[in-house]
């Protein structure tokens, strides 16, 4: 599950195109529990032997030979650590006289937060997982400025890095300190082979989701089941896109409610997304039990098929893949709430990776960087981390998952309405998941949700 909030706004994000392809574990717009380590895998793909065999010298200049001691920082969540395993062997082999040292895990940041503090960090930082936000390591100083150094970087392909980033890279005061390396989507995941024997229709739209939510309910199973515990689960996969849809697919509504304007919430599209989950409750599709759950118990009672489908981060697969039954084919779509021939709204976040302004050894820092950012790793990441990267570029020949290439291919298509990441005030985005799981167990009315939340935005905005 992901596991940390960013504290910005981004930008309008240009519609992510032909996108290379977040477990729990991805710094995002939206909260979430981490998982543990994978194992590193044994053997490359082509693309990446041949990024790993580029020579040093490609990474940053042709006088500089990367020498000396070179750490890296990278949190371990739902996407576990298969692509760093094997990025960071192959930076080795590029960099032979470089000596690497990995700092990972799930509890690396609270580990490191000391060094930090210190002005003793690591070189270069994956700013992912409970313990960094970017904002607040901007304000104290922690990152180098990247601002002039991005404007001609190119990655070891040749190509400009701010050419190939789906979404560009968010800016503090103008100025950049971090690039977006993963790129996350919500939506709603179903078993493709369990639909495929009890012959149901896959969902394209909010009616469709509902017609064949009746027949799964009339089987005897449960349609949807979602993480009470974590209600951003919820909001995330279902609510913001549902408002985004019912506000002509315009987005800047919810960056209007992340700027607490009162009248962004007490907007018609607002009623609209909340009784659409009224509907589903209404019609007895939500299993009682999510009220009370996990993210983890929540997905493993969508695994062993007791409820058709469940809202979540491309990280799912990843996260569970222990636990994932021979057979099971994941299905997915970014949104589920817009109307018949509307507009597939996926609500996006990213992770992000930066150096650390007190890094020792920044030349190769940045030609890691350079080294991370190119297209063969972008691939390799899909593959390896089940969920997309950053990275423009056709993963469709690749071994990434299916589900994952699907998720691309909505991402990548220009009738998809691509939400930039948003964040809450921390305040206001706990009354938004509160109010919604009372509204899902019949404790409260759409308007009065209204009321709860801008009662905190009145507030917070004084």
């Amino acid at each position: 599950m992901k596991s940390n909030k960013k504290f910005t706004v981004l930008g309008i994000a240009a519609i992510v195109a032909a996108l290379s392809l977040a477990g729990c574990g991805s710094k995002n717009n939206n909260a979430s529990p981490s998982a543990s380590p994978s194992e590193s895998p044994s053997a490359s793909t082509p693309a990446a032997t041949e990024s790993a065999s580029a020579p040093a010298s490609e990474s940053t200049d042709n006088t500089v030979k990367l020498k000396g001691d070179f750490e890296i920082q990278y949190f371990v969540g739902g996407y576990g650590d298969k692509w760093w395993k094997k990025v960071i062997a192959d930076f080795k082999a590029a960099n032979p006289e470089l000596n690497v040292k990995e700092s990972g895990g799930p509890k690396i940041n609270d580990q490191m937060k000391p060094r930090w503090i210190g002005g003793t960090p690591p070189d270069f930082v994956y700013i992912d997982g409970a313990g960094l936000n970017d904002r607040q390591m901007v304000e104290d100083g922690q990152l180098e400025d990247l601002t002039d150094w991005l404007k001609d970087a190119k990655n070891i392909d040749g190509d400009l890095i701010t050419d190939i980033l789906a979404q560009p890279a968010q800016q503090f005061d103008g100025k950049v300190y971090n690039i977006p390396l993963v790129l996350n989507s919500w939506g709603v995941f179903w078993n493709k082979a369990l639909f495929k024997e009890k012959g149901w229709t896959e969902p394209t739209d909010f009616q469709s989701f509902l017609d064949v939510s009746d027949k799964i309910k009339a089987s005897g199973m449960t349609p949807f089941i979602h993480t009470g515990k974590y209600p951003y689960y919820i909001n995330g996969s279902i609510l913001y896109p549902a408002i985004v849809s019912a506000n002509n697919n315009d987005f800047t509504i919810l960056q209007d409610m992340a700027a607490n304007k009162v009248e962004a919430y007490e907007s018609p599209a607002v009623l609209a997304a909340l009784n659409k989950i009224v509907t589903l409750r209404d019609k007895g599709f939500i299993d009682k039990a999510s009220i009370q759950i996990n993210h983890t118990d929540s997905q493993m009672l969508f695994l062993q098929n007791k409820d058709a489908f469940i809202p979540n981060g491309l990280w799912l697969p990843n996260e569970m893949s222990k636990d994932i039954p021979q057979g099971f084919d994941f299905g997915f779509i970014p949104s589920v709430t817009q109307d018949a021939g509307g507009k597939v709204v996926a609500n996006t976040s990213t992770a992000t990776v930066a150096i650390a302004k007190n890094a020792k050894n920044k030349d190769a820092a940045k030609a890691f960087m350079q080294f991370i950012f190119s297209k063969a790793q972008a691939s390799q990441w899909a593959e390896l981390s089940g969920a997309p990267s950053n990275i423009k570029g056709d993963i469709s020949s690749s071994n990434a998952p299916n589900f994952v290439k699907d998720a691309a291919k909505y991402l990548t298509d220009p009738n998809t309405v691509v939400i930039p990441t948003i964040t809450y005030n921390a305040d206001v985005d706990k009354a938004m998941m509160d109010a919604t799981d009372a509204l899902t167990i019949s404790k409260i009315t759409p308007e009065e949700w209204v009321k709860r939340v801008t009662d905190v935005v009145k507030k917070v905005g004084k």
